[in-house]
Formats: structure tokens, sequence, C-alpha cells
């Protein structure tokens, strides 16, 4: 039986989420048995930090430092329980004694299963302005969009300010939702990539309005269980 190793507290909301769907979904899949799983919670505030600050390698030795006591612990296969790290995977998944499971390459393969060709995303403003979701999604052929400069700003600012702080408003989610709304308009997009993983736990729904809304995390977990069962 494989033991699944996970980097997680960024953010401490959606870890506990990622916890509860992989016992359930793995029970599901494995007449009721449990899953072996190790977490780390590491400090969400460094990397905000070195973010901000462009310190990138930064966040990949200390997210490869922290795999490290995950390996040692015992795990098997590991994973980043976040999209915005996935800005350095590469450079942590060559470091690593374990294979890991990107949620990135994760979301690409479910939008090709639905054969989308045209995505938005959402998430930090890192996550928004990086070039890691674009790369991976066009080697499938899959376009995508970002929101205007204003739109992320609003995305990222409520992420940061309320999301990651266990802050879920109506307010928020009903712009949140006119922004799919004129992303649809604007970009024809046929599906919100929601890379950052609390923003389902703020909109709590697979569709709005016919466009398709992507849980990284729960994609994520689908395949972390394919990998534990494999």
């Amino acid at each position: 039986m494989k033991t699944l190793g996970l980097i997680g507290g960024i953010g401490p909301e959606s870890t506990i989420e990622y916890y509860r769907m992989l016992v359930a979904r793995y029970r599901e899949r494995a007449n009721g048995e449990y899953p072996p799983v190790i977490i780390n919670s590491i400090n969400l505030n460094l990397i905000v930090k070195w973010m901000t600050e462009g310190e990138v390698g930064k966040v990949a030795d200390y997210c490869s430092k922290e795999l490290e006591k995950l390996v040692a612990a015992g795990a098997d296969v590991g994973a980043v329980c976040s999209n915005t790290p996935h800005i350095v995977f590469d450079q942590i998944k060559q470091r690593s004694k374990i294979p890991l499971v990107s949620i990135v390459e994760a979301a690409a393969q479910h939008a090709q299963s639905l054969g989308l060709k045209t995505v938005g995303l959402f998430g930090t403003r890192f996550t928004m302005e990086a070039p890691f979701y674009p790369d991976v999604f066009g080697k499938r052929g899959i376009k995508v969009a970002i929101p205007t400069y204003d739109e992320r700003e609003f995305i990222h600012l409520k992420y940061m300010g309320e999301l990651l702080n266990n802050n879920f408003f109506p307010e928020t989610r009903a712009k949140v939702l006119s922004i799919v709304d004129d992303m649809r308009t604007r970009e024809g997009v046929e599906a919100i990539i929601l890379g950052g993983t609390e923003l389902p736990l703020l909109l709590r729904s697979d569709t709005h309005e016919g466009t398709i809304l992507m849980d990284t995390a729960r994609i994520h977990v689908d395949a972390l269980v394919d990998r534990l069962l494999d």
C-alpha cells in the first residue's frame, strides 16, 4: 500500500478539504479502506512573501526541503496542495526522490478529456500571470485566457485578504461569477480553471450559466487516488 505525502498549509482551509476529499474518494474506490496520508503543513506567509518579492528560487528550495521530510517519514508519492507553488514544480520534481503528481497536469488532462479548447484561469496574481498553466495546457491544444488587469487585481486581493483567511462572502462570490460571465462573452471560454484551491470553497458549484468551473483540488485528488491505487 502506497503512502501519500502532501505539502499543505498553503492555505490551511483547502488542505483540510483535500484531506476530506482524499479519504472519501479513496474509500469509494477501495472498498471502504482508508488512504495512508502524511501532511506537512508549511508556512504560508513565507511562500507569499517570496512570491511577492519574486524570490521563486527560495520557494523551490523551501518546498524541496519540506518534501524531504515527507520522504523521510515514508511517503512513496508526493504532491503540493496548492496551485501557486507549481510555478516551481519542475525544480521541485527534479530534486524529489519520489514521484510527484502535478495539479496542473491533472487539470490539463481533465480539460482535454472534456474536449475543451478555450478556458479561463482564476487564482492568485502569481498563478494568473505565470506561464505554467498556458504552457501545460497549450501542449494539449487548449488556450488559456486570463482576466483583465482590474479583474486579476480583484481576484488576487480577495483571495489573499479573504479566502486564505477562511472568509467566503456572498458579494465576493457574485463579483467573481460576474467575471466568469464577462470572460465567456469576451474570450469565449468554455470553462474556468479554479487555479486556487480556495476558489471552489467560495463558489461551491461545478457550473455557472453553462460555463464549467473546474475544481483543480478535486481533479488533483482523483489523480492522486489513481496513483495510490495503481
